[in-house]
């Protein structure tokens, strides 16, 4: 790709810009998901995708900064460069993208368009001039400078290294590549076979992924060339949906018959409630504290046309009875918040969020939650206990902690941890039956 403007797009220029001011928002301590759901629908598809490769790139674009700038440049010329350099690097890892006079020549008008960063475009263009023939140089060697050229904090590398000790770089390299696009077809609508014929129709390739961590996903599809929602066919009508392969594991888990009550307990923004409907009709409870959030469930279920009499969406504190009507439930997912250390290969921004003490605070978050949702199963029952993280003091700690204080939970067999891979993100699943007093 060698335009200046991408079709229904940014011209790059511009782009940069709000990708460079992004990532200030993320150093500042904000999600990249609310600062990206501010921007229009012809911004967000590649201002997400520089400010993502951005954050990939992070460690080594930062090496090229100190190499070729020896004094720190101001943050806003810092956050330019780095999405401008993430561009030459991602360039040599898929050996496409836009040409380096281009990259250069944007980043400069970048400069200029942008009252913080004007007086700095004669250093701009030398940098990333310099940068230009460092990476092409670098092309040309048979190993890379850096296996893992995204940033990870020392305490987040030394709690893989302890608990991971034979894969954890592995583990990081992964998290720092593009996450493949997963489909997941609403069971409801079609079979898996004849979404892939209505793919093949529309020109997009589609594979099949048999199972992840011994459990069978008969919805789940991957594309290797990643289209826009809106060219997926049926895709506003309910026929398919976004869901990492990992995340399909939680409702064929929970096995939802028909006539169940069930409760998805912190369940925005709904992907999960969405699958255990498509799979059972069932007398349904989506749970969650955010408001903002909350309306995406909704959202979620009326495009899948899942919404009738049986499912409601509540406002509440999983933690607390407040919201509770009193009325046991047959299974109860709960997919506890947590540090969200296995999904970083969808949200960069996670590594630069986090902070240590996080997963205490996230620790006992989750203990109090698990603690009420047991009080709310009724005997002969099963809970899911599932967390998106790779930390044991979020996953198999946790499931030894409950095993311990409840004479009634019988453990039953579940993936446990799963790491991050190609075809999923890093899951943690454990199974409990309530067997009574």
């Amino acid at each position: 790709m060698t335009d200046q403007k991408t079709p229904h797009s940014l011209p790059l220029s511009e782009a940069i810009t709000i990708s460079a001011q992004a990532i200030g928002e993320v150093m500042a301590g904000r999600s990249l998901t609310e600062v990206l759901d501010q921007l229009d629908a012809h911004e967000r598809p590649i201002v997400q995708s520089l400010t993502f490769d951005a954050l990939r790139k992070w460690v080594r674009s930062h090496e090229f900064i100190q190499q070729f700038i020896p004094k720190t440049p101001p943050l806003e010329v810092e956050y330019l460069l780095s999405v401008a350099i993430a561009l030459f690097l991602q360039n040599g890892a898929e050996g496409k993208g836009y040409a380096a006079h281009t990259i250069v020549d944007q980043a400069v008008k970048a400069c200029s368009e942008y009252e913080p960063t004007m007086y700095a475009k004669g250093l701009v263009n030398a940098v990333l001039r310099k940068v230009s023939l460092a990476v092409q140089a670098e092309n040309e060697k048979p190993y890379p400078p850096d296996p893992i050229p995204m940033f990870f904090p020392p305490w987040w590398r030394a709690s893989l290294k302890r608990n991971y000790s034979k894969v954890w770089q592995a583990m990081l390299i992964q998290q720092a590549q593009r996450a493949p696009l997963i489909l997941r077809v609403n069971a409801k609508q079609h079979t898996r076979e004849e979404y892939q014929d209505l793919l093949q129709q529309a020109g997009i390739a589609s594979e099949p992924i048999g199972e992840i961590a011994g459990i069978a996903l008969n919805s789940a599809l991957l594309l290797r060339e990643p289209v826009p929602v809106s060219d997926l066919p049926g895709f506003y009508s309910g026929a398919v949906s976004v869901q990492d392969a990992g995340a399909q594991i939680a409702a064929v888990l929970l096995d939802p018959q028909p006539g169940e009550r069930i409760l998805d307990s912190c369940a925005a923004p709904g992907g999960k409630t969405a699958h255990i409907l498509e799979l059972a009709e069932c007398e349904m409870i989506a749970l969650e504290l955010d408001g903002e959030r909350l309306g995406k469930i909704g959202g979620n279920l009326d495009r899948l046309r899942l919404q009738s009499d049986s499912v409601q969406v509540v406002r509440g504190d999983a933690s607390k009875a407040a919201w509770w009507d009193g009325k046991p439930f047959d299974k109860i997912l709960l997919d506890a918040p947590c540090s969200a250390s296995g999904i970083v290969a969808r949200h960069p921004d996670i590594p630069f969020l986090r902070r240590e003490a996080d997963i205490k605070a996230l620790q006992l978050r989750q203990r109090a939650i698990v603690e009420q949702s047991w009080k709310m199963l009724k005997p002969g029952g099963t809970l899911l206990y599932v967390t998106c993280s790779v930390f044991p003091e979020e996953g198999e700690e946790q499931a030894i902690w409950f095993a311990a204080e409840h004479a009634d939970a019988l453990r039953l067999s579940a993936p446990g941890q799963i790491l991050p891979a190609e075809l999923n993100d890093g899951f943690y699943y454990a199974l409990f039956k309530k067997n009574g007093p």
